[in-house]
């Protein structure tokens, strides 16, 4: 069983399977346990996953899922299982349901079906089948969303009915986004033209689209509450960061002048810090300059914010989320010749790095104000911190091969 007590109330019996996907409908029938076995096989990774408050993370294999701890790095929970492996395995904070996508490989659950796991029952609760390849799937407390190359739907927790339908331009990476926060529901997705991003208020019945790239839309993330919201394109140069609510930028970093493929990007637990990973195999911190109304409520979930906290960050008032850059993360030393130079030389540019051995596919995000989390796909967890009045390397403080 997965570490933390089991969900209550979240499905009622009498009701699973049936709901309805407009392409093939959600299976009403129980799938067949996966069922625990030995592999002498080499173990491949698929995928990682961090949950939604970053303390864990999931890692399908080629012969099923493994969940680890974050601090310290430590595998908590496996399965594997006959028939094959899973390319999505996505936890719902620490409990016992996970949302599994099976690999091609995998003879029992193709990618193009979606598996609602509970393992505390040691049971499937639902299965969602689509006639295209499932490219992502996305969790909160009372919603799942699954990502098809061209459309995403949204669907209750609680009792499996859709209730959002989104078109979207191509996304083969499965780009999707949700705020965790439980009096706020955003969700982040691909507009319909390139660079494009959408984001739904449905709490508020409001859809914002953002024209933040002039290339593909490649990473973003939001913060817990969906107020604030970070992207990069294909080109891997820049991270801006925006304003949910009304859409205006904030700020603009510069991960480099070269071109990188960005795997991911956090935002720190009180938004004073953002982290980028890219497949140059270097993970840059940066300052923020934007702050929240009520930050106290990022590490606090359960505090009502309520429409005072969307008031107070409207367009009618960006002051409270623009502050001052108090030296952290300067701009860069030529920021007195700004306007003289290219525009690479009056960036604001990453204020602390971490420099990996080697090269791969990346993940990253805070475990702390101050330390980072980084998970490679070549089975490698780095732990790092950051001095956060000087900025620059990064200190090692940990580092395991965690896929053994």
């Amino acid at each position: 069983m997965l570490s933390g007590s089991p969900t209550q109330g979240m499905f009622s019996n009498s009701r699973i399977g049936n709901s309805e996907s407009p392409n093939s409908g959600a299976s009403s029938s129980f799938t067949q346990p996966i069922v625990d076995m030995s592999e002498n096989d080499e173990t491949e990774l698929l995928s990682i996953t961090w949950n939604q408050d970053y303390h864990c993370f999931a890692a399908g294999t080629n012969h099923g899922f493994r969940i680890y701890n974050c601090k310290p790095c430590k595998e908590t929970f496996r399965r594997d299982m006959k028939v094959g492996g899973f390319k999505i395995v996505e936890m719902l904070f620490h409990c016992n349901i996970l949302a599994l996508v099976g690999a091609v490989a995998n003879s029992h659950y193709p990618p193009n079906k979606v598996l609602i796991w509970d393992d505390y029952q040691s049971r499937s609760i639902c299965e969602f089948t689509f006639r295209s390849e499932v490219r992502g799937v996305k969790l909160r407390r009372d919603r799942i969303a699954v990502v098809l190359e061209h459309k995403i739907y949204v669907y209750s927790f609680t009792d499996l009915k859709l209730l959002h339908q989104i078109e979207t331009l191509a996304n083969p990476r499965g780009l999707c986004c949700l705020s965790h926060h439980s009096n706020t529901f955003v969700l982040v997705c691909p507009g319909l033209n390139k660079g494009q991003v959408r984001v739904e208020h449905f709490g508020l019945n409001v859809t914002k689209l953002i024209s933040a790239h002039d290339s593909q839309i490649a990473c973003f993330t939001l913060t817990l509450d969906g107020l604030l919201l970070a992207t990069a394109s294909i080109t891997g140069t820049l991270i801006r960061i925006f304003n949910t609510m009304d859409g205006t930028q904030l700020q603009e970093v510069r991960r480099g002048a070269d071109r990188a493929e960005i795997n991911s990007i956090a935002f720190s637990p009180n938004v004073q810090w953002l982290a980028a990973s890219s497949d140059k195999g270097t993970v840059h911190v940066f300052s923020l300059r934007v702050r929240v109304s009520g930050e106290d409520s990022l590490t606090q979930p359960n505090v009502v914010q309520g429409p005072a906290l969307f008031h107070q960050n409207s367009s009618t008032s960006l002051d409270p989320l623009i502050s001052t850059n108090t030296g952290a993360n300067p701009n860069s030393t030529f920021s007195f010749m700004r306007g003289l130079l290219p525009k690479y030389f009056s960036s604001e540019w990453s204020f602390a790095q971490f420099r990996l051995p080697q090269s791969t596919h990346l993940i990253v995000a805070f475990g702390s104000e101050n330390d980072v989390i980084i998970v490679g796909m070549n089975g490698s967890f780095y732990r790092c911190s950051f001095d956060i009045v000087h900025g620059g390397e990064m200190m090692q403080k940990e580092c395991v091969r965690f896929l053994k």
